[in-house]
């Protein structure tokens, strides 16, 4: 019997440890990292290389669609696997354009949540009820027309500096996280702005909500 490497990326160590025991109950699945914010995930996907990487739409330093995104170029064999409690049209598409091969509620049962791996690990679409299958192929066309109606306007490393500017981090701090000189940080912060049409950050901030990347304050 094959074995699916899975690798775990959540903040809440609750939520990974639950969601372990439940792979760790099916002999075809094997935890191999476990990550608790996105610049973390991305350091297991370039050392692992797993079959399937499970990761939160909002997590610190680095949101889960810009893993998603860069996991397509870091390890291609990889299937993401988005776990949400969002269930709003534009989440779901946009994980779809970011690369996703499967979106999951975290209302979903734990069958669910084995049965979406099992797919993804397998190379096929899955979304969680009530999403139907006839919203997959819509959402999947929307992606599709999206991806090619709208240019990228950003580098993954200026994403990266986005998804960093936008939680409050000063550029010494961000240059510190990816491992780059500050003037290499504010270079890139200084395109991002620019490419965005941003001249604050209160304008970062207000993009990266409208984005989805953070999460506004209630």
């Amino acid at each position: 019997m094959s074995v699916t490497t899975v690798v775990l990326a959540d903040d809440h160590h609750l939520v990974r440890h639950s969601l372990r025991v439940m792979l760790e109950t099916k002999p075809e699945f094997r935890v191999v990292g476990e990550a608790e914010d996105g610049l973390q995930a991305l350091e297991l996907l370039d050392r692992l290389k797993p079959d399937v990487i499970v990761i939160d739409v909002m997590m610190p330093r680095l949101g889960g669609l810009e893993v998603a995104r860069q996991a397509r170029k870091r390890s291609p064999s990889t299937r993401v696997v988005v776990l949400s409690m969002y269930a709003d049209e534009a989440y779901v598409t946009e994980a779809l354009r970011s690369g996703a091969q499967a979106y999951v509620l975290k209302s979903a049962s734990p069958e669910e949540f084995v049965t979406a791996i099992k797919e993804a690990a397998a190379g096929h679409p899955y979304l969680s009820p009530p999403l139907s299958e006839l919203a997959i192929r819509a959402y999947i066309s929307a992606a599709r027309a999206s991806s090619l109606e709208t240019p990228e306007p950003l580098t993954p490393r200026e994403r990266e500096v986005l998804h960093l500017a936008a939680q409050g981090y000063t550029t010494s701090q961000i240059a510190r996280m990816l491992s780059i000189s500050q003037q290499t940080a504010q270079t890139h912060r200084r395109n991002m702005m620019h490419r965005l049409k941003l001249h604050s950050q209160t304008d970062v901030v207000r993009y990266a909500i409208e984005k989805g990347i953070l999460k506004p304050r209630g």
